[in-house]
């Protein structure tokens, strides 16, 4: 999928209306798929992308996190968080799907069907330049930051 154009899409965003991925032509996105709001790992992970956030922006780089939770979730996640970065909602799995992100995954124990840890980055023409999957949170928002700054 790599130098392959993403295919446009539009979800709920905690933002002002729904977000279109067409509408940021221009700018680097990142797209970062996580299980789901409120758990640790996301937490720390959206954290990360938080405290890194004004690098990010002067990169040129919009920050995105999706999950299946609900937007009324997102808007509280965001909120206690104090994320400067919109959540998008993708609860019939869509995008998720299109990314090839849900997996099963094994949960005390149990076979549950998730989002596997994963981010995309798609540069100024809607190209996607990068992929991390099955993401360890430890680090990762770092090395995201590095590979958007070389582009």
């Amino acid at each position: 999928m790599q130098g392959k154009p993403v295919p446009d899409f539009s979800l709920p965003s905690t933002g002002a209306g729904p977000f279109k991925l067409s509408s940021a032509r221009g700018k680097t996105v990142v797209l970062y798929f996580y299980p789901k709001d409120h758990t640790p790992g996301c937490t720390a992970e959206g954290a990360d992308f938080r405290d890194q956030y004004p690098a990010f922006e002067r990169a040129g780089c919009e920050v995105l996190g999706i999950s299946r939770d609900s937007l009324a979730s997102h808007r509280r996640f965001k909120e206690k968080m104090k994320f400067p970065f919109e959540l998008l909602s993708d609860p019939d799995e869509a995008v998720c799907k299109r990314f090839g992100v849900m997996k099963m995954k094994s949960m005390y124990g149990k076979k549950v069907r998730g989002i596997e840890r994963s981010t995309f980055v798609v540069d100024r023409q809607g190209l996607l330049a990068r992929e991390w999957r099955g993401v360890k949170v430890p680090g990762h928002v770092q090395e995201v930051l590095n590979f958007v700054k070389a582009l």
